[in-house]
């Protein structure tokens, strides 16, 4: 994912919109050759970031099933026990959830897949320390170190929250260059390296936000 010299920045400013080249205009004090680098600088690393940020969740979210599948069977997301652990209230309703997604997804692999970022951060609240996660925690993530059930729990909660922010912001194609990216890679990769550390090694030789955050403009 090389960097390029931008050959017409006039004309990539109008293609982008003014509103959202106005962004990087006045991150560069006005200086548009320099907001247009900033631009392509912070595309680049915004997709050089969905790497680790697609093995966080899916690593997760797998632990989560585990664990769920441990408790209520291979087809937990149709069990009512579970169904009527979920809360089913407020802005974001995981029951409701739930149930919208496995009316139209016949097997577990796709509930998995189609249920919400925030499904599987919710699961990890103390509300579900005492059915899920002090049982089951230290089986779902091995690589983590010795430490209370809740405080690996809440560990995860934060982590996942600020992964779902940023990858929000990924996804929308929107600016990501005030936020500390070095540290949005490490929590990023450690979440891998809680589930498994073989992946992490892989992720950590494959990922190229380290180098492009060395080279912003």
């Amino acid at each position: 994912m090389p960097a390029a010299t931008p050959p017409d920045e006039a004309e990539i400013r109008a293609t982008l919109s003014a509103p959202r080249a106005g962004t990087y205009v006045a991150a560069c004090g006005g200086d548009t050759g320099r907001a247009v680098e900033l631009y392509g600088w912070n595309a680049r690393v915004s997709a050089a970031l969905m790497l680790p940020a697609h093995f966080a969740e899916i690593s997760t979210r797998n632990a989560a099933s585990d664990v769920l599948e441990r408790l209520y069977g291979p087809r937990w997301p149709w069990n009512p026990t579970f169904e009527a652990s979920l809360p089913n209230a407020g802005r974001y309703n995981p029951r409701r959830d739930l149930l919208n997604t496995r009316g139209t997804n016949p097997t577990t692999g796709k509930v998995i897949a189609e249920l919400k970022f925030v499904f599987w951060q919710k699961l990890f609240t103390s509300r579900n320390d005492v059915r899920l996660w002090e049982p089951h925690i230290a089986w779902a993530f091995p690589g983590a170190p010795t430490m209370a059930a809740a405080s690996l729990r809440d560990r995860i909660y934060r982590d996942l929250d600020i992964l779902r922010h940023l990858r929000n912001r990924l996804a929308h194609h929107e600016p990501v260059f005030t936020r500390n990216l070095l540290d949005d890679l490490t929590r990023t990769l450690d979440l891998i390296e809680l589930r498994s550390r073989s992946t992490s090694q892989w992720v950590r030789a494959m990922e190229d936000v380290t180098t492009i955050v060395a080279e912003r403009p």
